[in-house]
């Protein structure tokens, strides 16, 4: 294909080229296989309950992939961005579910501002990836960080109190707080955006009180 902006091409070769060594093979097969798209702010792709048969690079703009659950609220799943603080899972986005297994997928993708993307796939491109080692590679190391990403995002949603996952963002993402609306972020820790503020008073209000306690402490030696 033709990109309008060659540093799209050039951002994806340098993601996967971290990710597995690539070859002109690998390469033109990348290229003829991707396709730039613009999303204007508030639109979605919607892949809740279709075959999701692409994955997305995020050039530039914000977005999130998220679902509905049984009780129809929403839960952001991740949030994308392609600046100096992206990790890969923020690079890409996909339903590897659907993908992997041929499944129906659960997910949608927001542009929580005019979003430029990366799509990649198509039949071609998937039926290469047992003949051509480079392309099986790099779908085994994005399955890696995927399961990792995912494992860890289950976990803590399992097992950690609603505050306890604000101080992991606070610790891990900090930068997310900036980058994103509160009603974003309280759907990404599963809690309504009244909750996230309570949260938030409440540390501000343990905060004061050690702060308080050790002045208090420094007077009296």
């Amino acid at each position: 294909m033709k990109y309008t902006d060659l540093t799209s091409a050039l951002s994806l070769l340098n993601t996967i080229g971290k990710l597995t060594g690539l070859n002109g093979t690998t390469i033109e097969l990348m290229l003829n296989n991707s396709k730039e798209l613009e999303i204007p702010k508030g639109d979605t792709i919607n892949n809740d309950g279709t075959l999701c048969r692409y994955l997305y690079f995020i050039m530039s703009g914000k977005a999130r992939l998220y679902y509905v659950d049984y009780a129809g609220k929403i839960i952001t799943w991740s949030f994308h961005f392609n600046d100096i603080q992206s990790t890969l899972k923020n690079l890409y986005i996909v339903d590897y579910k659907s993908v992997l297994v041929n499944a129906s997928g659960n997910m949608l993708i927001e542009a929580l501002t005019d979003t430029r993307l990366l799509r990649i796939g198509s039949r071609e491109l998937w039926d290469k990836f047992d003949s051509e080692p480079a392309m099986e590679k790099c779908l085994h190391k994005l399955r890696e960080h995927s399961f990792i990403a995912a494992y860890g995002r289950i976990l803590n949603m399992l097992t950690q109190s609603a505050s306890e996952r604000y101080n992991h963002l606070l610790y891990h993402e900090p930068h997310l707080l900036q980058m994103f609306a509160d009603k974003h972020l309280a759907s990404y820790l599963g809690i309504e955006p009244q909750s996230l503020s309570r949260i938030r008073r409440n540390l501000k209000s343990s905060s004061s009180q050690r702060r308080s306690v050790e002045f208090s402490s420094d007077i009296r030696s």
